[in-house]
């Protein structure tokens, strides 16, 4: 079969997924040290949750057949329910239990009527009509019941995952082993930081990018440097990676120039399943293996850097992890106050600030859209997505946004 050389950004992702597995290995961790790891196996709820019917607010425990359905009704207080010390007795016909929040609910009662609507009158209170049964009250097992899944496995363990495996009892959590990513930028106009720039040469932006990228996302790094636009010297480092990570993912070198090796080298010591996207920045991408390592060759231009790994390698990345699969990134709707320019061809992914004018959302595109510009993305808060099909934008138009937040 004939595969297409240029995908667009659905289609990229789509073959990412089809080919990559989850990587094999766990380990058995302390809850305190699990924060943002991904868990390996599901976790099913020794117990109830709540272990005890309870109430959910203060005030009166109470049977709702002895509540006259139109007039106050005059019950008898005959003990008090406190969180961690419940009430003994039965609630009797008509009687009533003062409770607090959390307190197990008395036996015989079947609702809680919250103390602001209440009167109390010496060793009685006086309840409004109107109450219904179940009202206030929290069922055992109505949060998890013992035996369900609390957690399944791919969830990422946030704060409140945290809490939830605390809450079960449960203080070591098996999670799935870190991803290694071995990553390296190319090119001999690549100059590390620490040393005065030669004529001709840049400082590499895109590895310190992409150590943040891919901290953030709790992988092991391993930084291999700079490597020169040498066929040998870029053969080699492809070798050591794969030798000891997962993932190779590389910056630059994967266009058609004369120094573009990594989809050449690629090809020759692997396989390539792709390597131009149909998007704006972003075109050269190359996607591959080389033995057991799968390479993301992205291009050499900053902001098409972090274009290319956010909309297209994150994903993969996160299924190689072992995630639960990731929502579809959401698009809104805006209002864009300046005109742009398109051609319908490629979908652009353009920088862009989000603003609130008179209780409107608004866009304001940046004023210099140029791939090389990483300033732009940190000045932007979300991506202006235009599909392959439009064309230019008036001011005034709505446009697709993506926000940062959550994403970068």
């Amino acid at each position: 079969m004939t595969r297409k050389n240029t995908l667009n950004v659905a289609e990229a992702r789509q073959t990412m997924l089809d080919v990559l597995s989850p990587v094999t290995g766990w380990e058995a961790l302390p809850i305190r040290r699990a924060l943002d790891r991904i868990l390996y196996r599901d976790v099913t709820a020794p117990f109830d949750v709540p272990a005890h019917d309870n109430s959910a607010m203060d005030g009166y425990a109470v049977r709702v057949g002895d509540l006259s359905a139109n007039a106050e009704t005059r019950l008898k207080i005959v003990g008090t329910a406190f969180a961690g010390n419940a009430f003994s007795g039965l609630v009797g016909n008509g009687q009533a239990v003062r409770v607090m929040t959390g307190a197990v609910l008395p036996r015989g009662a079947d609702a809680v009527v919250v103390q602001e609507v209440v009167r109390v009158d010496g060793d009685a209170v006086i309840v409004p009509s109107g109450q219904e049964a179940e009202q206030n009250v929290r069922r055992a097992g109505e949060d998890l019941a013992r035996g369900n899944p609390a957690l399944l496995a791919g969830k990422s363990l946030g704060p409140a995952e945290i809490g939830l495996l605390a809450s079960l009892g449960i203080g070591e959590v098996t999670v799935r082993r870190r991803l290694r990513v071995a990553f390296f930028s190319t090119g001999d106009e690549v100059a590390s930081i620490g040393r005065p720039l030669a004529p001709g040469e840049i400082y590499d932006s895109n590895r310190y990018t992409l150590f943040g990228a891919l901290t953030r996302l709790g992988v092991d790094l391993i930084d291999m440097g700079v490597v020169r636009d040498n066929p040998a010297a870029l053969e080699q480092a492809l070798k050591e990676a794969a030798a000891q990570a997962d993932v190779i993912l590389t910056s630059g070198g994967v266009s058609v120039g004369d120094a573009d090796f990594i989809r050449e080298l690629t090809s020759r010591l692997g396989n390539i399943e792709f390597w131009k996207l149909n998007i704006k920045p972003g075109r050269p991408m190359a996607f591959g293996r080389i033995g057991n390592a799968w390479l993301f060759g992205l291009p050499g231009n900053p902001v098409a850097v972090m274009v290319t790994f956010y909309q297209v390698v994150l994903d993969a990345l996160c299924k190689l992890m072992g995630c639960a699969p990731l929502p579809e990134r959401p698009l809104f709707k805006v209002p864009c106050i300046s005109s742009i320019t398109k051609s319908p061809t490629r979908r652009e992914f353009l920088r862009g600030a989000l603003f609130l004018d008179n209780g409107i959302w608004k866009v304001r595109p940046d004023s210099n859209q140029g791939s090389g510009i990483l300033s732009s993305m940190s000045s932007a808060n979300c991506f202006i997505v235009l599909p392959e099909t439009s064309g230019d934008v008036k001011a005034g138009d709505m446009v697709d946004v993506q926000p940062f937040d959550g994403l970068i």
